[in-house]
């Protein structure tokens, strides 16, 4: 059974044990960058393969990725947050930041997804980055968005 740590309001279940060698305070720092970003029922931390069969399952698409968001169940509940591993690892080594920088970032993202927040317009997505960066910055996380 994977381990589960309470993080705010949300539960974290570390389903793939290479997280915590490619963070070893991972469930602190998810259970914070969760907390700032207003909450969630749950933060799934799997692998590549866990998420592949996910995304397949609930979007049609055979192939990882980043993160994934789920509703809650109803109102006045959290909803779910899962992150890939080998996925965010590659994110993150390609634009030279650290894991753990990438990982509170991909959180932040989820859990204002779950608040309603989205990105397929231009305006929409600006203004989440610019949500993303302020919350990142009470982590002492740098703004993802700004070139280095």
């Amino acid at each position: 059974m994977p381990d589960r740590l309470p993080g705010g309001d949300a539960e974290i279940i570390v389903a793939s044990p290479g997280w915590r060698r490619a963070i070893p305070d991972v469930e602190r720092l998810a259970a914070r960058a969760v907390g700032v970003a207003g909450g969630a029922g749950s933060v799934r931390l799997e692998s590549d393969r866990a998420v592949k069969r996910l995304n397949f399952l609930y979007r049609g698409r055979n192939k990882p990725t980043n993160v994934l968001t789920f509703p809650p169940a109803g109102p006045g509940l959290g909803g779910d947050i899962v992150l890939a591993l080998e996925t965010l690892r590659r994110e993150a080594r390609a634009a030279g930041r650290p894991i753990r920088h990438h990982f509170a970032h991909l959180l932040v993202h989820g859990a204002l997804h779950l608040r309603g927040a989205d990105h397929e317009c231009a305006g929409d997505a600006r203004r989440m980055e610019m949500r993303e960066a302020r919350l990142l910055a009470r982590l002492r996380i740098p703004n993802p968005w700004k070139p280095r």
